[in-house]
């Protein structure tokens, strides 16, 4: 028994979803910075107030993971998580711009992104239960297209409603009404397009899902262990655990003896004693034979993953590293580095960030019309190569930004498409240059990582390892929020345009790390 081949309206169904879940994506990553310094947030403030995003993925996406792989309803195995993240994420849509102060909107985004995450991981594994191996390319390429497209709306919308004679501007303290009306429209947008999905696609039952294990090819052998085995890796677990609780505490007096940036108490007790806390209740339960649930499951398929997902971990490292430096610091940096102010209330601030939200659309854009040549030219190279030839361009195109503000020529206009003055023109400015080579890396980072570690696990496994795989997404944001504030704070002047730099360099060497993957499969990608 194997699974039917979809048509390309099919794969366009389950796939549309994504539209919705990206434009609440986009909407967090490109106005949110612009919110918190709008409700008295300091610039070195902002990583740690991101915090939330990259902890919650952190905790939710391998618990969604694992649940989703056993659950099944009458609405099916991964819609109830669809449908239960869309609703939070369209009400946290629509709280955040009426936040009435700086900790109440930090708030706001951990149940914004933690509703999704809830969202967006069972559509990972949806692409593994749905397609055929041969068929799986196309489908992530499919997600990264909409990614890409509800990005370029969700970022275009304030320009749009300025455009339309909506206020981008309001007094201190307050969210100007062109960002309040964009989450309202994200916020319907996100729900509608995930019901779409949801009416639209059929989930195989776990009887048809059982008969297509059958017949595929074994990629993962997992032998039933001994209870000695667990017995011995508890007790690893409990040394490594002890020794990084202790070296975390050590830390974090060294941070505060020193009196050094709170962010950094992230790094020590967030990402360094907590994880130690965690290994000791692993080592604890192993050792005394209470191995049988979902958290030791977690724990040891994270020390034994597939090889090939271990070598991709540390290209997600740096990569995602970068491009959390780019979300949280691209507004800041745009406004000062290039329009020379810092004031919020100012109509320089303000056209700045709005800039940042059309260099946050054209890279969406460049990644939507990219998705489809990425698996192109991987076929005529191989997967890990293509990676890497994007890696670089995106790299390379986030630090640029930096040198196009030093030689004055940010707001240079090159060419002009359509009506002058019309939002519906386009108008390619020097910046898109930039934007190119990060729409590229991004069209790459959504589909080809993902493409080479479906065919290396099991297919009864898949929701539970795309959400493990999350760690490598989510722990270099943390460690990104914990520590660029530090660097750009003691080495930079407080100057945010340098966590740009910081990040394209990071890029970069995620891309020569991508040539390292031993990807057997990526030789060719079928269409």
């Amino acid at each position: 028994m194997e699974k039917r081949k979809l048509g390309f309206w099919e794969i366009w169904n389950m796939s549309f979803g994504f539209l919705g879940i990206q434009m609440g994506f986009a909407l967090q990553n490109a106005n949110v910075s612009r919110i918190f310094q709008t409700l008295g947030a300091s610039i070195d403030d902002i990583p740690a107030l991101w915090v939330a995003a990259p902890l919650t993925g952190l905790i939710v996406q391998p618990i969604i993971g694992y649940f989703s792989d056993r659950t099944w309803t009458k609405l099916g195995r991964r819609k109830p998580y669809f449908l239960a993240g869309a609703l939070l994420a369209s009400v946290a849509l629509f709280i955040m711009p009426n936040s009435p102060h700086l900790w109440f909107a930090a708030g706001i985004l951990w149940m914004l992104d933690a509703s999704i995450n809830v969202t967006m991981e069972p559509f990972r594994a949806f692409v593994g239960d749905v397609l055929n191996e041969k068929q799986r390319t196309t489908g992530f390429a499919m997600q990264s297209f909409f990614i890409g497209l509800g990005a370029y709306v969700a970022s275009k919308l304030p320009n749009i409603l300025t455009y339309y004679n909506v206020s981008n501007v309001a007094p201190a303290g307050q969210i100007p009404d062109s960002v309040k009306y964009s989450f309202y429209i994200g916020g319907a947008a996100f729900i509608l397009s995930v019901l779409v999905t949801i009416f639209t696609t059929k989930e195989y039952s776990p009887e048809e899902l059982a008969a297509f294990e059958k017949n595929e090819e074994e990629k993962y052998n997992e032998e039933e262990k001994p209870a000695s085995w667990f017995t011995a890796n508890g007790s690893r677990h409990l040394l490594i655990g002890i020794v990084a609780f202790i070296f975390g505490l050590l830390l974090t007096y060294v941070i505060y003896a020193n009196d050094l940036k709170k962010d950094l108490y992230v790094l020590s007790l967030g990402l360094i004693s907590l994880g130690g806390v965690a290994l000791i209740i692993s080592g604890l339960s192993q050792k005394a034979g209470n191995y049988r649930n979902g958290f030791i499951t977690i724990m040891n398929d994270f020390q034994f993953m597939p090889k090939v997902m271990k070598q991709l971990a540390w290209v997600q490292f740096f990569t995602w590293f970068a491009l959390f430096s780019m979300w949280i610091y691209t507004t800041g940096a745009v406004t000062e580095h290039i329009f020379k102010t810092t004031d919020t209330t100012s109509v320089a601030y303000n056209t700045g960030a709005n800039v940042v939200n059309e260099m946050f659309a054209n890279y969406n854009l460049v990644g939507a019309l990219a998705a489809f040549i990425i698996p192109l030219i991987a076929k005529r190279t191989s997967r890990k190569f293509t990676h890497f030839l994007a890696l670089v361009a995106g790299g390379l195109g986030l630090a640029s930004i930096y040198y196009l503000g030093l030689a004055g020529t940010f707001n240079n206009e090159i060419f002009s498409i359509g009506t002058k003055g019309s939002w519906l023109s386009f108008t390619f400015y020097m910046y898109d240059f930039s934007m190119i080579g990060v729409g590229i890396a991004w069209a790459s980072i959504l589909s080809i990582p993902f493409a080479m570690l479906s065919g290396a696990l099991p297919a009864s496994k898949m929701g539970y390892y795309m959400g493990v795989f999350n760690f490598f997404v989510v722990i270099p944001q943390l460690l990104a929020a914990s520590i660029l504030g530090f660097l750009v704070s003691f080495f930079f002047d407080n100057e945010p345009i340098y966590a740009l730099l910081i990040g394209g360099a990071s890029m970069i060497l995620a891309g020569v790390m991508a040539l390292l993957v031993n990807d057997r499969a990526s030789v060719t990608i079928k269409q």
